[in-house]
């Protein structure tokens, strides 16, 4: 269980947020609360769990201190809403979409003996206060991060959130991951899962190894995007630097999106990165789709797997074999879901133990919020890649930020590691948000272009 001092210090970083915004200009102030937050506070168990009320957490504290804030010193400046009407529809679809679950599902579950609640009033307010929480950094981002320079800052946070995490990633790769226990009082996940090959596969404060890994490799994508603009020779030090740490950290799925990422900021165009973001996106979208239709060749898979690492190969048929009976529970309420409380699940009728593994993002929204709860996440954080390459085809290269571009690309790949893990944090609501905000003001840049030369062709524009 968490000691005092994991309590402590969730309970002290909206004093911390308050102090950086008041210290710090708003972006970097935001940037600051939600990535140190998401780095160093301790993963649940440790929540305050209050009536009434979902759980807070480190992934929704700073969020909620940071907006608190800007509410009270700024107001509300633009509106919540994004301004695409497809982004307005996505959001309210988001948030408002779990009170129709919960409607859903009054009725309680039973696996032989055991029994699971059906929800009531109080589940549907706190599914929509949870999923509020969780787009937060979306909301703020879109304000405050929409400039260039603010996505430069993000862009060189992460690279300095990478460079302080490999000393405590290196200690855990020598000691096993200790870090967490000894500073919070316990691990929190199985310790199995980071033991890999002769050593270990750190995880410092984060919820498991592959999500160390996985922000590893956008601080060192993002260093590479920065040695592109800037040729710096320092920068390319620590790119270097964080890439050789990429590799110690035994992570397969992080080291192919790198392998993947790299070559692709340092060769191509900004709007050929946003191309292949929009690739990326697509393909992440659509595995969800073609695994619900049984179109996805997974005996091919597994053999081709097998040829490679048998282990592998299990650990594959394994994963195939859970989102097949989690996909076959959902299809029983394929609109919004089973809700809470597990419902999503299979359980054992004798012991109650959950029999199911969910692993990655898509299925967990699928099974607990249905398809439109999927359609209305991943959709929203698909959103701003298409809304950038909308408004960058008809600019010059010198037009667009060369910021947006690796921040799309780390953004799909996101997107894309939502299909095999839960890997939606914080930092993803974060740079949808920013590229949301940006793409925003380019519409905006151009429709005031297009009254001032063309005051007859505003009606031909789309209504996105």
């Amino acid at each position: 269980m968490p000691n005092p001092l994991a309590f402590l210090m969730l309970a002290l970083w909206p004093i911390v947020t308050v102090v950086l915004f008041r210290r710090l200009p708003p972006d970097r102030a935001l940037i600051a609360a939600l990535l140190a937050g998401y780095l160093i506070l301790p993963e649940p168990p440790a929540a305050f769990d209050l009536p009434m009320f979902p759980p807070l957490t480190k992934h929704n504290i700073p969020a909620l201190a940071a907006f608190a804030f800007c509410l009270w010193r700024y107001g509300l400046q633009g509106g919540l809403l994004p301004r695409s009407l497809p982004g307005k529809v996505l959001l309210i679809t988001y948030v408002l979409s779990p009170a129709l679950t919960a409607v859903t599902n009054t009725e309680p579950v039973f696996y032989g003996e055991i029994g699971l609640p059906g929800l009531s009033i109080k589940d549907a307010v706190a599914l929509v206060l949870q999923q509020v929480l969780l787009v937060l950094p979306f909301l703020l981002a879109r304000q405050f991060l929409a400039q260039g320079g603010s996505q430069r800052h993000l862009l060189v946070a992460l690279i300095w959130g990478g460079l302080l995490y490999t000393l405590p990633m290196l200690v855990e790769m020598r000691l096993s991951p200790q870090l967490n226990r000894w500073v919070y009082g316990y691990y929190q996940h199985l310790f199995g899962q980071s033991i890999r090959a002769d050593g270990y596969r750190p995880v410092v404060f984060l919820y498991h190894g592959l999500w160390v890994a996985f922000f590893l490799m956008t601080a060192t994508v993002s260093a590479w995007a920065l040695w592109r603009t800037e040729r710096n020779t320092k920068m390319l030090l620590v790119a270097l630097w964080l890439t050789l740490i990429l590799v110690l950290a035994k992570s397969l799925g992080a080291l192919i999106f790198a392998v993947v990422l790299i070559p692709v900021v340092l060769l191509l165009t900004r709007k050929g990165q946003i191309r292949v973001a929009i690739l990326i996106g697509l393909v992440a979208i659509t595995y969800p789709v073609l695994k619900g239709t049984h179109l996805v060749p997974e005996d091919r898979i597994l053999a081709e797997a097998a040829k490679i690492d048998p282990e592998r190969a299990y650990s594959l048929e394994f994963r195939f074999e859970n989102e097949n009976t989690l996909l076959d529970r959902a299809y029983e309420k394929p609109v919004f879901g089973w809700g809470s409380w597990g419902r999503n699940h299979i359980l054992d009728p004798v012991t109650g133990n959950i029999l199911t593994v969910t692993d990655g993002r898509w299925i967990i929204v699928i099974g607990v919020y249905g398809w439109v709860g999927f359609l209305a996440e991943f959709g929203l954080i698909l959103l701003p890649l298409l809304l950038l390459w909308r408004e960058s085809t008809a600019r010059d290269r010198a037009e667009i930020s060369p910021f947006i571009a690796p921040l799309s690309l780390l953004l799909a790949i996101n997107l894309s590691d939502m299909v095999p893990n839960a890997t939606l944090t914080p930092l993803t609501w974060l740079v949808a948000g920013a590229l949301t905000g940006y793409a925003e003001a380019l519409k905006t840049a151009r429709l005031t272009r297009v009254e001032r030369d063309r005051p007859e062709a505003l009606k031909w524009q789309s209504i996105l």
